[in-house]
């Protein structure tokens, strides 16, 4: 079994609000746009944040293409976090298929 599944950017818009949204990017990337409801881990501080991603409900990382977000799925999945998927295509897809950006949270 995967230690993490796909989830597409249609899928994700129509699940926002009931899943944990993680973004794994860095300042630089995310104050230029996130995804409303996403949480900030930069990807080098996912290992010091693990119990953030722990709960009762699916955990979606995403990142810019979906590399970084999948390496942080993969280590995640290894600390036994479960019910974790990676945005396919990142923020790239995301915004590519015409869904909206935000100002990251303050």
């Amino acid at each position: 079994m995967a230690a993490y599944e796909s989830i597409s950017a249609d899928e994700l818009n129509a699940r926002l609000g009931e899943v944990a949204l993680f973004d794994v990017r860095g300042p630089a990337e995310t104050d230029r746009g996130v995804i409303e409801g996403a949480t900030l881990v930069p990807l080098h501080l996912v290992p010091m944040n693990v119990d953030r991603f722990r709960g009762d409900r699916d955990v979606v990382i995403y990142c810019h293409s979906g590399a970084r977000s999948a390496q942080a799925c993969q280590f995640l999945a290894g600390q036994g976090i479960d019910r974790l998927f990676n945005l396919e295509g990142g923020v790239m897809y995301w915004a590519g298929s015409g869904l909206p950006l935000v100002a990251p949270a303050q």
